[in-house]
């Protein structure tokens, strides 16, 4: 029985160190690593050492009671959090690490948010209880009013070396607070008849894996204290949720894609139903073509090791050789691809190198890093011979300019970041697509109207299949959101649409897929270039501490950044102010408010989407886009006539 335990926390929180001490308790290490010594099972890069930080997801495995756990490692700086994210979809539960001396810090937040947009059951760990400042009861308080009231206390703090274990000795605030979720107990409990502990444990057990109570339990990671009680919540309030699947045929989803120091692309599968052998075939279904390969190999890593075997079943994590054409999100057997993710890059970057360098050279080995982090999104600007990527934040460029020292042996450096823009609509309007150069042939047409904000590019269709065949409407939405991927102010992508097929042509003989893509790219151009056009930028939830006196000049910095922000709230000697603000005029702000507070002020900060731009003529006009002269993204359909083709630009076409 497999059960797949997530570690997230915000960077420092001791994440890493607790799970030293999960594989120490349950016999997997003879010795618990830690951070500051260089010597942890997970944090093994050079990288992760030297900085003392987790930057890649990595999985430890260990056995308790006779199940299998497979615990993940995610990293903590929001720098980092994409990677966390694709991580966090695996998981079957999750446990939030907090310190009991910062408290809830900004990455928390992201954190909670992405694992209750995927239904993740979660504990909380509220560590380092020995630190000066260290306040259990602050920081429940704290969880309550920032994340959930349904937090149910399972482990209480008596002294540093000595945790209570609720679910051992209930007591009659936690059957008080049972009897609020459950009519069994609330009936025992009025009518003052005990409750026997296996109803009350599994109460807790079922309420915790519907997502209705959160239990908590803290301890001192470092010193391995309260571990034994987080083990036992663990193994005690867990399910496997996997079919045994012997014979059954295997569905999946690869989660993450590694190249090993042999050049091997190494695929990682979270397996939920069936069971998968080496030798296997896997399909992979790439726009309109179907990819068969054979499994190779069947590793199951643990650290920096890993073992082969012949066959995996329902529930593990394992990684296969042999899938040259996988990607991250891919769907197997009957799971379908996944490419919604809530964290996106706000920021772009150019790629330099050395004019020695072959170009191709530089640019494969950003295609690679790509497939191992998609939201990297390698662009090659032919125009200007330049590569571009998509970043997180400053910390990442520094950590892949020593990625691709050690792995390629390459020195590179990146230009300064810019923002990422976006683009939508104001109104509804309608985009028609011909392409039909010589013995080629495809014509499609299409409804674009906003939608709401955060909502991306949303796709259907009202097309007959009598008018046009399944095969050819399919083809036409997979490429949709290529076609979307330049607006027409700032060459930005497309989102916050509607898209809905509404007609189409083909032709028997000369239709080929190819066509379609050409088609439905014009149809989008034309549709959008036929209404006015709104430019988004990113925007942060941000949260300032600061001391009184130096509120006001906090809430003018906001006003000057083009921010909003609600009531202040008054804690003793210092303000918590909240509120939005664009992530162009915010993203140094961090250093200004140290300068001026003496490193006294903290401030987080969430991403928090997109929305109008505050400057967006000045913008348009420093970035310079010609969308006349972007032959990749034009309005102009392609027809035929006496065996010669012509252009009708978008404008003089009546598409409705």
């Amino acid at each position: 029985m497999y059960k797949t335990i997530g570690m997230v926390a915000h960077v420092d929180a001791g994440k890493t160190t607790l799970l030293e001490q999960i594989l120490y308790h349950t016999n997997s290490i003879k010795e618990a690593g830690r951070v500051d010594n260089k010597n942890t099972v997970l944090d093994y890069h050079t990288i992760e050492k030297e900085r003392g930080i987790t930057i890649f997801s990595d999985q430890a495995v260990t056995t308790y009671n006779d199940c299998t756990y497979q615990l993940v490692d995610t990293p903590g700086h929001v720098d980092f959090s994409t990677e966390m994210e694709r991580a966090i979809r695996i998981l079957d539960y999750a446990i939030i690490i907090i310190s009991a001396v910062e408290g809830i810090e900004g990455h928390t937040e992201t954190v909670w948010q992405l694992l209750r947009k995927y239904n993740i059951p979660t504990m909380f760990f509220i560590n380092k209880l020995d630190r000066v400042g260290a306040d259990f009861n602050n920081t429940v308080n704290e969880i309550k009013n920032t994340f959930t009231k349904d937090l149910m206390v399972i482990s209480s703090e008596v002294t540093s070396e000595n945790i209570n274990y609720l679910l051992d000795n209930p007591t009659s605030e936690l059957i008080e607070s049972l009897a609020d979720y459950d009519d069994d107990i609330l009936n025992k409990y009025i009518d003052g008849i005990e409750v026997e502990k296996e109803e009350l444990v599994n109460t807790v057990k079922r309420l915790f894996n519907d997502n209705v109570i959160y239990p908590c339990l803290c301890g001192i990671g470092l010193k391995g204290i309260g571990i034994k009680e987080l083990l036992r919540a663990i193994d005690t309030l867990t399910i496997s949720g996997h079919t045994d699947g012997n014979g059954d045929f295997p569905s999946g989803t690869v989660y993450k894609i590694r190249y090993d120091n042999a050049g091997n692309k190494l695929t990682f599968i979270k397996l939920y139903n069936g069971s998968l052998k080496v030798k296997d075939t896997v399909t992979h279904r790439i726009m309109d073509n179907e990819i068969t390969e054979k499994i190779n190999e069947i590793r199951i890593y643990n650290g920096t090791k890993y073992t082969l075997c012949d066959k995996a079943c329902s529930g593990q994590l394992i990684a296969v050789t042999g899938l040259g054409s996988s990607y991250i999100g891919e769907g197997m057997g009957d799971i379908e691809d996944y490419n919604d993710f809530l964290l996106v890059p706000t920021l772009k970057s150019k790629v330099i190198y050395d004019s020695s360098e072959n170009p191709k050279e530089i640019l494969k080995i950003f295609s690679m890093l790509t497939e191992e982090n998609p939201s990297l999104d390698v662009l090659w600007i032919e125009e200007l011979k330049e590569i571009h990527i998509k970043v997180m934040g400053t910390i990442q460029l520094e950590v892949l300019t020593q990625i691709v020292l050690d792995r390629f042996g390459k020195t590179i450096d990146f230009g300064t970041p810019e923002i990422l823009y976006k683009e939508t609509i104001a109104s509804k309007t309608h985009g028609f697509g011909h392409f039909e150069p010589l013995k080629h042939y495809a014509e499609v047409e299409f409804d674009i109207e906003p939608a709401p904000r955060g909502s991306g590019i949303s796709i259907d269709s009202f097309c007959s299949v009598d008018v046009l065949h399944t095969r050819w409407q399919r083809l036409s939405q997979k490429n949709i959101p290529d076609a979307c991927k330049k607006g027409i102010l700032t060459g930005s992508p497309l989102t916050d649409v509607l898209i809905t097929l509404t007609t189409g042509k083909s032709h028997v003989k000369h239709t080929s897929g190819g066509d379609f893509r050409q088609a439905t790219f014009r149809a989008i151009r034309q549709g959008i270039e036929k209404v006015d056009n709104i430019l988004l930028e990113p925007f942060y939830q941000f949260k300032v501490k600061i001391e009184k006196y130096l509120s006001g000049r906090v809430m003018t910095d906001i006003t000057k950044m083009h921010g909003s922000f609600d009531s202040p709230v008054t804690m003793d000697e210092h303000v918590m102010i909240s509120g939005r603000v664009p992530v162009s005029t915010a993203m140094n702000y961090p250093s200004t408010l140290a300068s001026f507070s003496s490193g006294k002020g903290s401030i987080t900060f969430v991403f928090a989407g997109y929305d109008r731009c505050h400057n967006t003529d000045e913008v348009i006009e420093r970035l310079g886009y010609d969308k006349d002269a972007d032959k990749d993204y034009t309005s102009t359909s392609i027809f035929c006539s006496h065996g010669k083709a012509y252009g009708v630009r978008g404008s003089e076409i009546n598409g409705d």
